[in-house]
């Protein structure tokens, strides 16, 4: 069986899928289409054909990747392989590392609860304030 001659140009979309970086070839169409991803500084649709050497810009979540693409595939392999069709600048391997170190050092999730349900102790000062506070304007009532 002759071997089939190395590929020279495919679809972004396609090579999203294989390079597993989205795991459906819908979703890397959906980000592309979004305008999350550009080609050489470009928007990118997701028909826009990809070649050894383009640097591609997109967005995972709250963190920006570039990546230069080393290699070709239209099928999707193991892992190993997928990640043999690209490298990552180094800028962006750093700004990754500095988001992940970020989210490390965030809040305390406790901290965010003011915004959710009150809890008990909440409702029951809700509760006195309502009791005690009286409006100006309401003054006592006279029948």
């Amino acid at each position: 069986m002759p071997e089939k001659p190395p590929l020279e140009r495919l679809r972004l979309d396609k090579w999203l899928w294989a390079a597993r970086l989205y795991k459906t070839r819908a979703q890397a169409a959906e980000e592309a289409g979004l305008g999350r991803i550009s080609v050489n500084g470009q928007p990118a649709k997701p028909a826009r054909e990809l070649k050894p050497g383009d640097l591609l810009t997109l967005r995972q979540g709250p963190v920006l990747r570039e990546l230069q693409v080393l290699g070709l595939s239209a099928v999707r392999g193991p892992a190993p392989v997928a990640q043999a069709l690209y490298a990552e600048t180094p800028q962006s391997v750093a700004a990754r590392e500095a988001a992940a170190a970020r989210r490390r050092m965030g809040v305390e999730p406790a901290d965010t609860l003011a915004h959710g349900r009150p809890t008990k102790r909440d409702r029951r000062q809700i509760a006195d304030w309502q009791r005690w506070s009286v409006s100006l304007d309401e003054g006592p009532s006279r029948s």
